[in-house]
């Protein structure tokens, strides 16, 4: 079982304290942005209260997978995991919304959507009763295909077995482009290519690098097909029971991690794309998005139709796609 408490020590007038130790874990490597966010959490939590408190990171799915790390945080093992919302739809299906294929039009859009704090609260707090509660979002830029062979147009991807994330939605997307969807932990997927248990799978540039997927998979396509949050996700039950100054400190530090990784991201895209291209031979592909907006433009309604709890935030979402029309990237 994990402790939560820090070893005693001593005070001035000889009594002891003890350090609440704050365990979060996430599944990126210590050279990402999300990591180098998490790192500017900790040191506003612990120059805050660094007497009550002391945060420790465990990148590298050293505390398990997404799907792990998420248990351990309902339960109050750990108190804060990374995770994609794909990995919330189970415990509050409005976040299936964010694995629906072209939802944003533009990353403006996007950003716009996620960064209105009064309403994405709302969606924060769904997951309540099940012991979590979202605190912020990253950017994890936008879902591409790669592969170990080109994947020119979604014809390509026939019969290829690719890795997508543990969701009912991105498994339908990928069977729509005529894919043999194949969901596995983000761990396990540079084996699974190796090996040729899967022909290839679907994320961000960083993947190449950082989890030097570029070494098994030298075809990147930017289908652009999905631009999906990661999210910081809280032990409800501790976040309850911090006293208003604490929790102010801990939102405070949550928005910072958030300000942090949104400018990492952009820097550390523009190296892992020339790193993956002129070092690990990675060829970047720039399809016709059309053809691939067309063969999933039916999923977005059959995600509507089967799911009410989505259709606020989706017609939500929308007013920013037309605020920000003519603006695709």
């Amino acid at each position: 079982m994990i402790s939560v408490l820090a070893a005693g020590c001593g005070s001035s007038d000889g009594s002891t304290t003890k350090k609440r130790i704050i365990r979060v874990a996430l599944s990126q490597s210590e050279e990402h942005p999300e990591y180098k966010g998490l790192v500017k959490f900790k040191d506003y939590i612990e120059s805050e209260l660094g007497d009550k408190y002391e945060v420790q990171l465990f990148p590298n799915e050293l505390l398990g997978g997404q799907t792990k790390a998420i248990e351990l945080t309902q339960t109050g093992a750990i108190d804060f995991t990374v995770a994609g919302t794909p990995n919330l739809e189970i415990f509050a299906d409005v976040y299936e919304v964010f694995s629906m294929p072209y939802l944003f039009t533009s990353e403006e859009a996007y950003f716009a959507a996620m960064n209105d704090t009064d309403y994405m609260d709302n969606v924060y707090a769904s997951t309540e009763d099940t012991g979590l509660q979202v605190v912020t979002w990253y950017n994890v830029g936008t879902r591409n295909f790669y592969a170990k062979k080109p994947i020119n147009t979604p014809d390509d991807l026939k019969g290829m077995k690719i890795r997508v994330q543990q969701s009912p939605a991105s498994i339908k997307m990928a069977n729509a482009f005529g894919a043999a969807a194949s969901p596995m932990s983000f761990g396990e997927v540079y084996t699974a290519i190796q090996q040729g248990v899967i022909d290839g799978a679907e994320n961000n540039e960083l993947a190449l690098t950082d989890n030097k997927h570029g070494e098994v998979a030298k075809y990147f396509t930017y289908s652009k097909h999905q631009m999906i949050p990661d999210v910081l996700i809280a032990n409800y039950k501790f976040l309850n029971g911090l006293s208003d100054e604490e929790r102010t400190v801990f939102e405070k530090a949550a928005q910072l991690s958030t300000d942090t990784e949104l400018k990492e991201w952009e820097k550390d895209v523009e190296t892992a794309k020339k790193t993956a291209e002129e070092d690990m031979g990675v060829t970047f592909i720039e399809p016709d998005l059309n053809a691939f907006k067309d063969k999933v433009k039916d999923v977005q309604q059959e995600m509507l139709d089967a799911n009410p709890n989505i259709r606020d935030l989706y017609a939500h979402i929308q007013e920013y796609n037309k605020k920000y029309a003519g603006e695709e990237k």
